[in-house]
């Protein structure tokens, strides 16, 4: 296949990348490009950020969250992990459905295309794609664990009360698995990427791109795919209940939020405070979690102030 070569490490740029050539590049055979993130979280296009992601985990690392294209789960990015993208016409690019696992066999992996979107090894996850599809183009998309920091992944998708958090960290461990050590012969993702694409790109050569295509999508990425409504915005309507102890007594939220801002929210407890909570909750109403710090949370929770309650969300 021919191929774009794409050394940008920054995930909102990645997006924009990805969207651009699906929807831009004219190409009558698939094209393809590896490419990589700085440590980062991708929530697929229908999720809810604040449901799958663990937000104060990711603020306090400073790892980046990004919202793609394309459908599927959250997913943990880091330099250790290899990405790639195939794009073209919907009917070719349907036929490359098993390519990356077929390369990963070359390279003398038992790798097995399993289910919806799977790549597995010795029965563990390696691999995950998503797809995309626009008018007559397609675009699949998805990751390759080489040298992944399975503690940050795992910490970074576990949000209190899910699935992934009940199910604890050696369960995530015992489903997925770096490539690294089952290819010695690579001493660092370099060589492994090199090995890799030199066997996806075959004697096909490179697309280049124009400024004018670049500068294209340095514009989505500050326009678009780094915005907080793309990111936090687009997550659908979610509900929530949370608990938690404070020097004004035990505070329980019930609460929902849609496209990023409060739809519903009631507070009830044994707190104590000088003011009804419900007048905090009327005025948090279709605002951000980010405003609950310029409000007077002491006068509805006594001794509380809006850092502390923001952890009870």
């Amino acid at each position: 296949m021919k191929y774009i070569l794409q050394n940008s490490t920054g995930p909102h740029w990645n997006m924009a990348f990805d969207e651009f050539a699906l929807e831009s590049l004219d190409m009558d055979e698939p094209v393809f490009y590896l490419w990589q993130n700085a440590p980062a979280v991708i929530i697929g296009l229908n999720q809810s950020a604040y449901a799958e992601v663990n937000l104060p985990y990711l603020e306090s690392h400073g790892i980046v969250l990004a919202r793609r294209v394309t459908g599927g789960g959250a997913v943990y990015h880091d330099l250790g992990n290899l990405n790639y993208s195939i794009v073209g016409p919907a009917r070719k690019v349907e036929e490359c459905y098993d390519v990356m696992a077929d390369a990963l066999r070359r390279l003398g992996l038992p790798a097995q295309r399993t289910g919806r979107n799977d790549i597995l090894v010795d029965g563990r996850k390696c691999s995950g794609w998503a797809k995309r599809l626009s008018k007559d183009r397609m675009m699949i998309h998805g990751t390759l664990l080489w040298d992944v920091d399975i503690e940050a992944l795992t910490q970074a998708l576990a949000v209190p009360g899910s699935k992934l958090e009940a199910a604890g960290i050696a369960s995530v461990r015992s489903r997925v698995c770096n490539l690294r050590p089952m290819l010695p012969q690579y001493n660092s993702m370099r060589e492994f990427r090199d090995a890799l694409h030199g066997i996806l790109a075959g004697a096909d050569g490179e697309i280049g791109l124009t400024d004018a295509q670049t500068d294209a999508v340095a514009a989505a990425s500050r326009g678009k795919f780094g915005t907080w409504e793309w990111n936090f915005g687009r997550s659908p309507l979610t509900t929530f209940e949370a608990t938690r102890k404070f020097p004004c007594g035990t505070v329980t939220a019930h609460y929902s939020l849609k496209h990023g801002v409060f739809s519903e929210l009631h507070f009830t407890g044994d707190f104590i405070g000088a003011r009804p909570a419900s007048e905090l909750a009327a005025l948090l109403l279709g605002k951000r979690l980010e405003d609950l710090m310029d409000l007077p949370v002491g006068d509805f929770f006594d001794g509380t102030t809006a850092k502390d309650l923001s952890a009870l969300f």
